[in-house]
């Protein structure tokens, strides 16, 4: 029986390994969406309030060159 309870040793050992590794890079994905997130979504929320605002100056601009 010695054997056994070595190899089930080592593969314990094994598994234990590899849920860390697996937290870890479950931790870096989290991380990747959220950085995706903030790096797409938020400018597209900027941009929905900065253009409004745009076209009402280049629009102000028109009525004060008289059309052009």
């Amino acid at each position: 029986m010695e054997p056994l309870e070595q190899r089930l040793a080592s593969l314990e050992a094994k598994i234990d390994e590899l849920l860390s590794t697996i937290t870890k890079i479950k931790r870096a994905f989290y991380w990747t969406i959220g950085i995706s997130i903030a790096v797409v979504v938020l400018p597209l929320i900027g941009l929905f309030f900065a253009i409004p605002s745009f076209l009402s100056t280049y629009s102000g601009i028109s009525d004060i060159t008289g059309g052009f």
